[in-house]
C-alpha cells in the first residue's frame, strides 16, 4: 500500500494528519521500536517514552534516529501533554497515571496493529484466545504457504506486525494478546477467532468479564468469525449478521471430530484425515487443527492442500514437548507454556493415564480451585513451586498428595522418585515464570536440563 493510502487510513480511522499531529510512542520494547522504525519512514512526527532508565534497544534507537525525542526514566507528564496520539506498547497498562490522564485530556489511543492494518491491502488473520494461539498461528502460517499462498505470521509471536510488512506476503496470520486488542481498533481482519476463555491475566483486566470484552475486539470488522463450540463464552460472541464458522471436537459445528473406531477429522460428509494422522498429542490439538483449517477456509485456502500440511506439522517447543522416556519407561513432557488453568487442564485432559504434575509459578489472581476437578481425575501426585505454590495447594488439598520443591531441580527429583513405569511426568504450571524464571521459555529450558541431567534415558 502507498504512503498516500496509509495516511488516508491514519485520518480516517484516527484523526491523524501528519501537519498536526505529535505521536508518543509508550514503551521501548520490541513493539514500540518496531513502531518508531515504521514511523520513521512517514511524515509524521513522533517521541518515544519508556518509565525505564536504559530499556534494552535504546542504544540501537538513538544511534539509527539521533533527532527522535526520548524520555526515560518514569513517565514525564510534559511529554503526554504535547502529545496528541499515543502508540501504547502491550506491556504497558492503560491504568498507569499519566497515559490514564491523557486518554481524559482526549489524547487518541492506537497500536502497533492498528497501524499494520492500515499499511497493509493484503487479508489478515487474527487469532487469540486463552490457549493455543501460538500453536494455530503457526499451524496456519505452514498450511497457507503449502497451499501456494506466500504468508508471514507474527504479532505477540515472534515477528512484530509492523516488521512483517517488508516481507510483502500476500496473507498475514497474527496472534494478539488480549492486551494488544484492548488498544486496537481498526484491524479489520479477513478471519478471525477467539480459540478459547479460561482465566488469564485477570490481574490486568476486570475479572474475566473484562478479559473477554478485550478479546471480543478480534471480531472489529466485517470478516468471518471462526466460533469455537465447544466454548460458551465464546459462542456467546456469535454475530448473526455475519459469516460464522464454527469447529468442535464435541458438538455439532462445520469443522467437528468424529468420533469412532477411528476418529476423524470432518468438514461436513466430506472427510478430511484420521485424527491419529496429527502429530501432536491431546484433544485440545485436534481442536487447534480444526480451528486453523476453518482459519484457511475462511479465506479460501485449499484444504487438501492444508491437511498435507497439518500432518507433517511437529508443533512447538515448550508445548506438550516430550523430552524424554527413561528406561524406568516414564514419559517427561514440557508444558510450559501452559501459564494460565486452563492450559494445564486442557493439557490434563489428552491423557488416559495418571500423571505427575509439576505446576505453580505466578498464579496472576486467578481461582485456583478451577484446577481440582482435573488434577483429581487426571493426576496421582502434584509438586508445586514458586510464588503462589501455597495457594495452588490449599486449592488441591483434598485432591491428590502434594510435594512442594524450592526450584526445577528438586521438582524433578521428587517427580523421579514418585514416578512409576507408565507414568507421565508433566510440567504444566498453570501460572506465569517471571516469578523465577526469566521467561516460560526460560522455565522450560530449565525442566530439560534437569531432566536430561538426573533422568536415565
Amino acid at each position: 500500500m502507498s504512503s498516500e493510502h496509509l495516511l488516508a487510513a491514519l485520518e480516517q480511522h484516527f484523526k491523524l494528519r501528519p501537519a498536526e499531529a505529535r505521536l508518543l510512542i509508550v514503551g521501548l520494547g520490541a513493539t514500540g521500536f518496531s513502531a518508531a522504525q515504521f514511523l520513521q519512514k512517514t511524515p509524521i512526527k513522533f517521541a518515544v517514552i519508556d518509565s525505564r532508565r536504559n530499556p534494552p534497544l535504546i542504544d540501537t534507537l538513538r544511534e539509527q534516529m539521533p533527532d527522535v525525542p526520548v524520555f526515560l526514566g518514569g513517565f514525564d507528564q510534559s511529554a503526554f501533554e504535547v502529545a496528541t496520539h499515543m502508540l501504547i506498547s502491550p506491556g504497558v497498562s492503560l491504568n498507569e497515571t499519566a497515559i490514564n490522564k491523557a486518554m481524559l485530556a482526549g489524547v487518541t489511543v492506537l497500536s502497533d496493529i492498528d497501524l499494520f492494518a492500515c499499511a497493509t491491502d493484503k487479508p489478515i488473520i487474527a487469532i487469540t484466545g486463552s490457549n493455543g494461539k501460538s500453536t494455530v498461528t503457526t499451524m496456519l502460517g505452514d498450511m497457507a504457504n503449502a497451499a501456494g499462498v506466500k504468508t508471514a505470521i507474527g504479532g505477540n509471536l515472534g515477528t512484530p506486525a509492523l516488521e512483517l510488512l517488508q516481507q510483502h506476503a500476500d496473507l498475514y496470520v497474527l496472534e494478539l494478546s488480549s492486551f494488544q486488542l484492548e488498544r486496537t481498533t481498526a484491524l479489520n481482519a479477513k478471519a478471525a477467532t477467539v480459540l478459547n476463555l479460561s482465566p488469564d491475566h485477570l490481574d490486568r483486566h476486570e475479572g474475566m468479564v473484562g478479559y473477554a470484552k478485550e478479546k471480543q475486539r478480534i471480531f472489529r470488522g466485517n470478516g468471518a468469525m471462526i466460533l469455537n463450540a465447544d466454548d460458551e463464552q465464546v459462542l456467546t460472541m456469535r454475530d448473526e449478521q455475519r459469516k460464522c464458522i464454527t469447529f468442535s471436537t464435541q458438538h455439532p459445528a462445520d469443522f467437528y471430530l468424529q468420533c469412532g473406531e477411528t476418529d476423524y477429522l470432518q468438514f461436513g460428509e466430506q472427510t478430511l484425515m484420521r485424527a491419529d494422522e496429527l502429530r501432536l498429542e491431546g484433544t485440545h490439538n485436534i481442536a487447534n487443527a480444526l480451528a486453523a483449517i476453518a482459519l484457511g477456509y475462511a479465506v479460501g485456502l485449499d484444504i487438501k492442500a492444508m491437511c498435507n500440511a497439518l500432518k507433517r506439522f511437529k508443533g512447538l517447543p515448550h508445548r506438550m514437548q516430550k523430552v524424554a522416556e527413561s528406561v524406568a519407561g516414564v514419559v517427561w513432557v514440557n508444558d510450559s507454556k501452559a501459564t494460565n488453568i486452563g492450559a494445564c487442564i486442557a493439557a490434563l485432559q489428552g491423557y488416559q493415564r495418571k500423571v505427575i504434575l509439576i505446576a505453580g509459578g505466578d498464579g496472576k489472581g486467578a481461582d485456583m480451585r478451577e484446577l481440582a476437578p482435573a488434577v483429581q481425575a487426571k493426576t496421582k501426585t502434584v509438586i508445586l513451586m514458586g510464588k503462589d505454590a501455597e495457594l495452588i495447594a490449599q486449592a488441591l488439598a483434598d485432591c491428590v498428595p502434594i510435594f512442594f520443591a524450592a526450584n526445577m531441580k528438586e521438582a524433578v527429583k521428587i517427580a523421579q522418585n514418585q514416578a512409576k513405569t507408565g507414568d507421565v511426568v508433566l510440567l504444566s504450571p498453570a501460572c506465569a515464570s517471571l516469578d523465577q524464571y526469566k521467561s516460560y521459555l526460560d522455565r522450560g529450558n530449565k525442566f530439560v536440563e534437569a531432566v536430561m541431567e538426573q533422568v536415565p534415558c
